[in-house]
């Protein structure tokens, strides 16, 4: 779809409504992880340079309508300062006379924060109301925030179509890297999906069969597929009423000619905890009393051979139980593979949602795959193929 960007904006002098994600997590009132706060840095640098004030715009928490005080944006307030380097103003509220008198209070090159957008009930209800009372305090709407771009809110869908709005710089390369992943990608592309349930992820799978040549299917979800297959899994977890929806997909993605993998072999244990006896077996030869805990060497080289014949790579959620070793090793093994491609020029990798991002971190790969997204719920809206309200109305 075509959006603007900052650099199809005139900005000097004009005060911009920047919607931003700064839901970071807080201990006593400090600021524990400030990446979202420092990954929003380039668009509000950019504007000021333009001559631009900026006035931020977020939600924080689940206050549910209503004023929480623990959930106020004033008390990641410091870490905003300093991830920023200049003076952020903030204001009691993001309507209403309070916003208005800290827009106010801002001068050349400073920053304004506006209190949690869901401390009104409309924000969450798309209120017109306060959309508009939203694009009353300004002359430009940014949205900077592709994780709250699924969510149809005044300050993500409602306002941005009542001023004239652009994408911010986190926001155009996140959608830059997602088109370049299933949009318009290179050929061939694989698809790495995981987790515990087909029930949970079937709008992903019925889309991404109709996209990609390769589809791998890992975690519980792959012994719900095998099941479909005639396949005993021992004590297992597998969403055996899911076996007749699994051999759909299995049908549709044939149809559609792409290939889906599944484990040829897998590691097997006979409890859930870390250092458990465990061996590799067959696929088809997990013991009556023993659980599927992780894929096999022999699949890890398998995806290892799709991944070196591919072009693009989509990866959403791990191979096995990566929280605990040694069932995270074909996670880790196919995110080092991914990641040496990646390093090599010959695959563009893109990753997304919250297992998978803590997967190849602790795989020590995520920061060489070709873009890592933080999104979570967008992300996966995106991999499904739906519209995202924020990125629409941007068009």
């Amino acid at each position: 779809m075509a959006y603007k960007t900052l650099d199809d904006i005139e900005m000097q002098d004009k005060v911009v409504l920047v919607r931003v994600d700064v839901n970071v997590p807080m201990e006593g009132g400090v600021v524990t992880d400030a990446t979202r706060i420092e990954k929003i840095v380039p668009t509000v640098r950019d504007i000021v340079q333009s001559g631009g004030k900026p006035v931020l715009l977020a939600h924080f928490g689940r206050p549910k309508g209503t004023p929480v005080p623990d959930m106020s944006l004033q008390h990641i307030l410091p870490a905003l300062e300093k991830a920023l380097g200049m003076r952020v103003i903030f204001g009691a509220d993001c309507v209403g006379d309070a916003a208005r008198d800290a827009i106010g209070q801002a001068g050349e090159g400073d920053v304004v924060l506006l209190e949690n957008t869901r401390f009104h009930a409309g924000e969450e209800k798309n209120d017109p109301a306060l959309a508009r009372q939203l694009a009353d305090l300004g002359d430009i709407y940014v949205n900077d925030a592709f994780s709250a771009a699924h969510r149809a809110h005044a300050s993500t869908e409602g306002v941005a179509r009542l001023l004239p709005s652009a994408a911010g710089r986190l926001m155009a390369e996140e959608l830059r890297a997602l088109d370049a992943a299933l949009g318009s990608p290179k050929r061939p592309v694989v698809a790495v999906v995981g987790g515990a349930k087909v029930s949970t992820k079937l709008d992903l799978l019925g889309n991404l069969v109709t996209k990609v040549d390769h589809l791998v299917i890992g975690g519980g979800m792959a012994n719900t597929f095998l099941v479909a297959q005639g396949i005993e899994v021992g004590k297992s977890l597998a969403e055996r009423d899911m076996a007749g929806t699994a051999q759909d997909i299995l049908k549709k993605a044939e149809a559609a000619g792409c290939t889906i993998h599944l484990p040829v072999d897998v590691v097997v244990a006979r409890e859930f905890k870390a250092n458990a006896a465990s061996e590799t077996v067959a696929a088809d030869a997990c013991p009556a009393d023993a659980m599927i805990l992780d894929a096999g060497p022999e699949t890890v080289a398998a995806l290892s051979k799709v991944f070196t014949d591919s072009s693009t790579l989509v990866w959403n959620g791990p191979l096995g139980a990566f929280e605990i070793e040694p069932f995270d090793a074909a996670t880790n093994a196919a995110a080092l593979k991914a990641a040496a491609l990646t390093e090599a020029g010959t695959l563009v990798s893109v990753a997304g949602g919250g297992d998978t991002v803590a997967a190849l971190n602790k795989a020590d790969a995520a920061a060489r795959f070709s873009y890592i997204s933080t999104a979570g719920g967008a992300f996966l809206e995106w991999m499904e193929g739906k519209v995202l309200p924020g990125v629409a109305a941007l068009g």
